[in-house]
Parts: C-alpha cells; structure tokens; sequence
C-alpha cells in the first residue's frame, strides 16, 4: 500500500510540472494558435500519465 501511495505521489507531482511548464513556460515560445497546437498541447500530459500508468500496469501483471 505505501508503494501505490508513493507512485501516485510521483505521478501527481509530475503531473503538476507538466502542468506548470504549459501555464508558465509555453506562453514565451512563439507557437501559432492552430488547432492541432492546442489539442497537443492540453491532451499530452493526459497521454503521457496514461502510457506511464499502462507501463506500471504492464510490469506489475508480468511480476505476478
């Protein structure tokens, strides 16, 4: 249990910075306002917890 609360704890920080970076950093750098810029730019921290939530899942059913 204080394993799975650990790895949420990480995933929820990481989280957090990608969410930073993108309210903070992102606003500098000269991206046109596209369509296509938008959508990556609010559904990659998303798919990027998800592909690491799979990973863990993946690993943990090959443990077992």
């Amino acid at each position: 249990m204080p394993n799975q609360l650990i790895f949420i704890a990480k995933l929820l920080i990481l989280s957090a910075l990608l969410s930073a970076a993108i309210k903070y950093i992102l606003p500098s750098v000269p991206l046109p306002a596209t369509t296509a810029n938008a959508l990556i730019l609010v559904l990659s921290p998303t798919v990027i917890i998800a592909i690491a939530l799979f990973w863990r899942f993946q690993t943990k059913t090959n443990l077992t």
